[in-house]
């Protein structure tokens, strides 16, 4: 089994589990790739993977890329459980106070204003954040707002205008295999490191988030990024941010980058940024079902009515699919050695868009907000029905 490992450096070296199994994104639980049990690992040294270079056909080459991005990218450390004992938590005779921990990572500035995006786990329980730029200058940085479920944060710093180097975003709805690439990030804290490589897979890519949530149409890429990159950004040829760095995949044994990073897909940050700024926070339309995606094969050896939609598995107490009366699966089978559950509905449509799969059904109820009432068609048996469900708020963690 691979070793997925998020990218920022503590100061204690640790392993963290990350939330395997049950998950869910805009109301649809699946199953995680990663698998229950799954390691994020630390490490402190890496392997060096040759990567592809990028040379510029018709964009920027490596070296532009560099000079037009860097001054925009920042180290940031976060610090949690300072030697103070801010808590207030008495400390008993002998014994020894908890020393403060801290995090390394990476991010960019987006505007003028001094908002920065980095993840979230590079600033998750920290007590102060420090954001350095690149003409060395070090400042202390206040939490606009994060979200778990894409680990994304905002951070903001109060520095003149005429100091900060914005970068653009991309769209990452237009990145394609094969792409060249720029990671900018602080690997290992070797502030402002440059790698190059290729976009490697694209759309079909999952990962979990910190809070066990899915995060779809990740950004698969070669190029070597490593603890400390957490946060930074991934570039195209024209300099634009098109993911932010966030995990990367480890074979068991391994030490370091293998050449297989995740990047959270820039269209995917755009939409949760800009909620951060203006609220702080993000809310999310919750459906309250498991499933899984039907393949042509599930379809023609049990003769669904369909060959593509979503088998609702399981449905939460309470949630918005109970109350709508939606209809859970009670046969277990297993085909081609995936593991489905049969019996219940079958979704094919959400508000009048088809739905092929569960990362689309997840896309679409990400276009609602909690509150609304959606039409979702199912078949029922061999029975087209449509359902009004009225949208949920997605919990902290997935349920069950």
């Amino acid at each position: 089994m691979n070793a997925r490992a998020i990218l920022s450096r503590t100061a204690a070296l640790v392993a963290v589990a990350v939330l395997g199994g049950l998950v869910a994104l805009s109301g649809v639980a699946l199953m995680g790739d990663l698998g229950g049990g799954t390691t994020t690992v630390v490490r402190t040294s890496p392997s060096p993977v040759a990567a592809a270079p990028v040379v510029g056909n018709n964009g920027l080459s490596v070296r532009e890329i560099y000079s037009s991005a860097a001054s925009g990218v920042v180290q940031i450390t976060s610090t949690s459980g300072s030697a103070d004992n801010p808590s207030g938590s008495p400390v008993s005779p002998g014994q020894t106070p908890a020393q403060p921990q801290q995090a390394l990572g990476s991010g960019f500035v987006i505007d003028k204003a001094g908002h920065i995006v980095t993840n979230y786990h590079v600033i998750e329980g920290a007590d102060q954040i420090e954001v350095s730029f690149s003409n060395r200058d070090t400042m202390r940085a206040t939490l606009v707002g994060s979200d778990p479920s894409t680990d994304i944060a905002v951070l903001r710093v109060d520095a003149s205008p005429r100091g900060l180097t914005p970068l653009e975003f991309g769209d990452s709805g237009a990145v394609q295999v094969g792409d060249p690439v720029v990671a900018i990030g602080n690997p290992f804290g070797l502030a402002r490191t440059a790698t190059a490589g290729i976009v490697s897979a694209v759309q079909e890519r999952t990962i979990t988030a910190p809070n066990g949530y899915p995060i779809d149409h990740v950004i698969q890429t070669d190029a070597p990024i490593n603890p400390g990159n957490s946060g930074g950004p991934l570039l195209n040829q024209r300099a634009q941010v098109i993911g932010v760095n966030s995990q990367i995949s480890t074979a068991q044994g391994a030490n370091g980058n293998v050449g297989i990073g995740f990047a959270v897909p820039s269209n995917t940050v755009k939409a949760v940024v800009a909620q951060l700024v203006s609220t702080g926070k993000v809310d999310r339309a919750f459906l309250g079902i498991s499933g899984s995606t039907v393949t042509e094969e599930l379809a023609r050896v049990f003769r669904l009515p369909v060959d593509a939609g979503v088998l609702v598995e399981t449905v939460g107490d309470g949630t918005a699919a109970a109350k709508a009366g939606l209809k859970a699966g009670s046969d277990t089978t297993v085909v081609a050695g995936e593991s489905y559950t049969l019996g219940g509905d079958l979704i094919v449509a959400v508000g009048g868009k088809r739905v092929a799969s569960l990362e689309q059904l997840r896309d679409l109820l990400a276009d609602h907000k909690p509150g609304e009432t959606v039409k979702v068609q199912v078949y029922r048996g061999s029975k087209s029905m449509t359902v009004d469900v009225k949208l949920g708020r997605q919990p902290a963690q997935p349920q069950g």
